[in-house]
């Protein structure tokens, strides 16, 4: 059941002593209190590089979707046809990209030409493809502009048991993760608005999921309330994460393979695969928050009460996670 109550956080003008009485974490908290305190510095390249992340995940068995290859300078560039080989669909992404940017997704190919086919129908050439490259090394793409390169992965299809709830992109799953606890999660729904990505700031439909059940509690567009999804109209109380279980222990784990106690895991459900790792994010943001109607710091500091957390296994985190922060317990 979705819940649409307006709460003190999403007012024009919110009154601070209200934010904290509803347990609302703000950014200079999260910055100082819990990724200053709980993540080092030097952990960040891990998870600010997709490819360094990707070589992470393989070594600790971590499901995600297959390298095909990188392409890291001019010479790759030239070659990108011999990289891709004979596979038809795949995905390229700059390895130190955010929010969307430079992702390119490759459906097909036309017997025909040769020519390249985009999830959008649109087709282009291997010219076209080489001057994408050249724009993610030169860091068109990066955070901050530095020079780049790119990875070219295996495309993702997506369960269909999401159909509708989507439009023309993978809809992923956000786990807040601290010390190695799930707690507090999302689906992100890419929208016509947001271009077919799954960024909130562009326009995707944000739902809270209850981290118990893997059911929807709450939808929201542009911080605000809605019940459908604006160009599908599916109705988005029916949406429930399959394997949730299996999402929460892939996302629980990531604190073991990165080294980090305060990370956003992004989880993709490949209809074949199950559930896979798309990247981690070491400054998570905190939308999350407006989309479950609930506030982080009180289920951040019931972790950090707990004196035997570092003596937990995986599944006992997850199973601790699902009892104390369902739906019911929302602040």
């Amino acid at each position: 059941m979705l819940h649409f109550g307006k709460p003190a956080f999403l007012k024009r003008y919110a009154n601070p002593l209200e934010m904290g009485r509803d347990g609302i974490m703000g950014m200079n908290q999260r910055n100082i209190n819990y990724i200053s305190r709980y993540n080092r510095r030097s952990l960040y390249p891990l998870v600010d590089n997709k490819l360094k992340t990707k070589g992470i995940a393989v070594s600790h068995h971590v499901n995600t979707p297959k390298l095909i290859g990188s392409v890291q300078d001019q010479h790759d560039i030239q070659n990108v046809l011999d990289i891709i080989g004979d596979h038809s669909e795949f995905c390229i992404k700059p390895a130190q990209g955010s929010g969307g940017k430079g992702i390119l997704v490759i459906k097909d190919r036309n017997a025909q030409n040769g020519h390249f086919i985009k999830s959008s129908g649109e087709e282009i050439n291997n010219h076209d493809l080489r001057r994408h490259l050249t724009n993610i090394l030169a860091g068109l793409f990066s955070l901050g502009g530095r020079q780049d390169i790119a990875l070219i992965e295996e495309l993702i299809h997506f369960d269909n048991v999401f159909s509708g709830f989507s439009y023309d992109g993978v809809p992923d799953t956000r786990v807040i993760v601290f010390q190695g606890f799930p707690v507090m999660c999302m689906m992100r729904l890419s929208t016509l608005a947001s271009d077919g990505k799954a960024n909130l700031h562009q326009g995707a439909v944000g739902v809270g999921i209850c981290v118990r059940t893997g059911r929807a509690v709450r939808a929201v567009q542009f911080n605000q309330p809605i019940e459908f999804h604006p160009d599908t109209d599916r109705r988005l109380s029916e949406l429930t994460v399959p394997h949730w279980r299996q999402v929460l222990e892939l996302a629980a784990s990531c604190y073991e393979m990165s080294g980090l106690g305060y990370i956003g895991t992004d989880i993709v459900l490949d209809r074949d695969k199950g559930p896979m790792l798309l990247e981690l994010n070491a400054r998570p943001g905190l939308a999350i928050q407006i989309c479950n109607n609930a506030g982080l710091l009180p289920r951040l500091r019931l972790i950090e009460g707990l004196t035997k957390r570092q003596r937990l296994t995986v599944p006992e985190r997850v199973e601790f996670s699902m009892e104390h922060f369902g739906v019911w317990n929302q602040s």
